[in-house]
This record gives C-alpha cells, sequence and structure tokens, in this order.
C-alpha cells in the first residue's frame, strides 16, 4: 500500500510498504481522507519534534524512522481482531490518535491521559498514520461516527477536538463574550464551538481571506483587522468598557497574545491553544493587577463522544472548513507547499491516500 513517510527534516516519501496486520482488540481501518496538521508542517521544517529522533526509538511506540504521518483521519472499518465485539466492517470512523502505555487509565472519566508519560501520537511517532492507505489501531481509540457525517469532514473531528478542549478549560458560558486571535484552522473551529454555545465571538486576523471565511462561515459575530482597527479599544467598545471575558490566542504570535492580556476584562480568562515554536513574553504586571488567569490547551481528553454528537446534532457545519482534497502524490506541492506559502488561501487540506472520492 502507499504511504507518506518522514524520514527527517525536510525529507517526507512516498512508499510502498506493507499493510498492517491485525492483532488482538485491534481494529483494521481502510483511510478515507486525512488533514495536513500544522504539526505535521513543524516536523516538516523544523522536526523531529513528535517523531522519533534520528537514530532513537520513541518511548511511547517503540519505532524508529521512516515513521507515516497523518494523525488527523477517518475511514471505514475493514476488518477487526480477535476480542473486538462492537465494531463491525463497514462501519465509519474516526481515530483519536493517541499512544500511551498499557498502564494509563483512559476511561470515560479520565481527565488527563493526553498528559500521560511518554505519550505519542499515531502519525507522528509511529503505529502508522492517516496519510496511508490503511491503519491498525487498538480498539479504545475508534470512534463510530453518524451515517449524517459524511467522511471528508469527519477528518476534522481531531482538529474540533482541540478546538473543544480548549473552549472546555475556558469554562465560558453562554452569553459570555469571546475574543480569538488568529482564524487559523484552529481559531476558525474554537469560534464554531463557541458560537454552538452560544457565546458572542469577536475574531482578530491579518489575512483577509480567512477573515472572509469567519464571515462567511457565521462563527463570529465581529471580524477584526488589528492592521486597520484598534482591537483592545474594538473589543471594550462592544463590550460596553468591560473587555472580552474569556480570549484564545491561536497564532503563536507575540503581538496577539499582547492584544488578548489588554482586551481582557478584569479576572478574564485566556486559554492559549498556539504551540510555540520560540520563547513568549507576557507582561505579568499585567497579569497580577487584572487578575488575569492564565490556561494552556492542550490536544484534547475524552473529547471526540462530545464533539462527534455536536456534529451529529447539527450544531457546526464542518463543510466549509475543508478548502481542497488531493491525492497523496499531491502532498508535498499541492498540500505543505499551499499551506507553508500561500496559508492564506486555505484553511483545511484533506488528502485522499487511496484517491478515492477525488
Amino acid at each position: 500500500m502507499k504511504a507518506a513517510r518522514y524520514y527527517g527534516r525536510g525529507k517526507i516519501q512516498i512508499d510502498d510498504i506493507p499493510e498492517p496486520e491485525l492483532t488482538r482488540g485491534s481494529v483494521g481501518i481502510e483511510v478515507a481522507w486525512c488533514g495536513i496538521c500544522g504539526t505535521d508542517l513543524h516536523e516538516y521544517l523544523d522536526g523531529p519534534i513528535f517523531c522519533p529522533q534520528p537514530g532513537e526509538y520513541h518511548a511511547a511506540s517503540g519505532e524508529s524512522l521512516p515513521v507515516t504521518l497523518g494523525h488527523e483521519f477517518s475511514g471505514t472499518v475493514y476488518a477487526v481482531g480477535p476480542g473486538v465485539e462492537d465494531i463491525a466492517p463497514g462501519q465509519r470512523v474516526v481515530v483519536e490518535p493517541y499512544i500511551v502505555r498499557d498502564d494509563v487509565d483512559t476511561g470515560p472519566n479520565s481527565k488527563d491521559y493526553h498528559l500521560s508519560k511518554d505519550i505519542g501520537v499515531i502519525g507522528l511517532s509511529g503505529r502508522g498514520g492517516g496519510l496511508g492507505e490503511k491503519i491498525v489501531v487498538e480498539r479504545r481509540w475508534v470512534h463510530p461516527i453518524p451515517d449524517s457525517l459524511p467522511l471528508d469532514q469527519a477528518a476534522l473531528v481531531e482538529p474540533l477536538s482541540v478546538a473543544y478542549h480548549a473552549v472546555e478549560r475556558s469554562e465560558v458560558r453562554k452569553g459570555a463574550v469571546a475574543v480569538v486571535g488568529g482564524a487559523g484552522p484552529i481559531g476558525l473551529l474554537t469560534c464554531a464551538v463557541l458560537k454552538a454555545l452560544g457565546v458572542t465571538v469577536i475574531v482578530s486576523e491579518l489575512s483577509s481571506l480567512r477573515r472572509q471565511k469567519a464571515f462567511d462561515t457565521g462563527v463570529a459575530d465581529y471580524v477584526l483587522d488589528p492592521r486597520e482597527i484598534d482591537v483592545t479599544q474594538e473589543v471594550f467598545r462592544l463590550t460596553g468598557d468591560r473587555g472580552a471575558d474569556v480570549a484564545f490566542e491561536c497564532s503563536s504570535a507575540q503581538p496577539v497574545l499582547d492584544t488578548l492580556v489588554d482586551a481582557l476584562k478584569p479576572a478574564g480568562i485566556l486559554v492559549v491553544i498556539g504551540i510555540w515554536g520560540d520563547r513568549a513574553g507576557i507582561d505579568l504586571f499585567k497579569i497580577v493587577v487584572k487578575e488575569i488567569d492564565l490556561r494552556g490547551a492542550f490536544a484534547y481528553v475524552n473529547s471526540y463522544p462530545a464533539v462527534i454528537k455536536l456534529l451529529g446534532s447539527g450544531s457546526i457545519d464542518l463543510q466549509p472548513f475543508v478548502t481542497h482534497k488531493i491525492g497523496l502524490d499531491g502532498l508535498i506541492s499541492e498540500g505543505f507547499d499551499t499551506l507553508l506559502h500561500h496559508s492564506e488561501s486555505a484553511v483545511k487540506i484533506i488528502v485522499s491516500p487511496s484517491g478515492k472520492g477525488l
């Protein structure tokens, strides 16, 4: 089968590799669609980060380079291993792409398995990936999806879960005002979750195309260009001089972080979702005197069931966020190059490893 394999910084190639073997308690999935994530781009440009280091074996997966990429994917079950009785061939599914130690509690009441020691990510750390035609995954990470959710949109369940977890971390409630810094894929999906919960959303974004996407999809009530307007002043004007209740940093950009601190009301909550490659600066005097609550939000934990239910209810429409569909052979030229050099023209690029559906 075909798979996009990562060999180290700047080197990804399409290989023919053997199909994965079913084991006890596992599920075989034919991948329909896989999204290209910002993390994949970071690995390509600056890695290995989550991928194994050259000559080393990843602590979670026990694998070394090369590894198959892709952790945002949907597909159809083609077979199940011994001991799997609640999933059947033909079912449409998404995968929560974690690799954890066997003794980690991943039950429905766990709140921290995503922070466990030596955690890895399917499609980065090993165990196959969504940029291969087929994958075998432990049953506990496989989530059935409703028939009403198309497989191309289902590939966005993973990034939507990132947004959902961040909104959970903020403890925001219906009727509150949120300001979102950055309207990339995660920023837009964060806006979508907030709107579904009845929150007033203000988004700040430099790219005109991404601002238009926020406007066209209706995920934001106010869309601001920080080059044309003082975002902090506008937030205070829109909130009757109170400031925003919560803010979400989705850009990994210092000016955005500074603006969000200023735009928050006293005792407001700032949630940082962006993965920062460089050390950020923050005005701790403002954090102290405004009693700002600063929180990080990493990935997700037991978020998939709630996100799938939200999508099944029709509260969020993911179709407008899928802007490009490509085959595996165009992964670099049509996918990575677009996101690296023309990112303002795309929200989510999804890949069909088999070429079906193109």
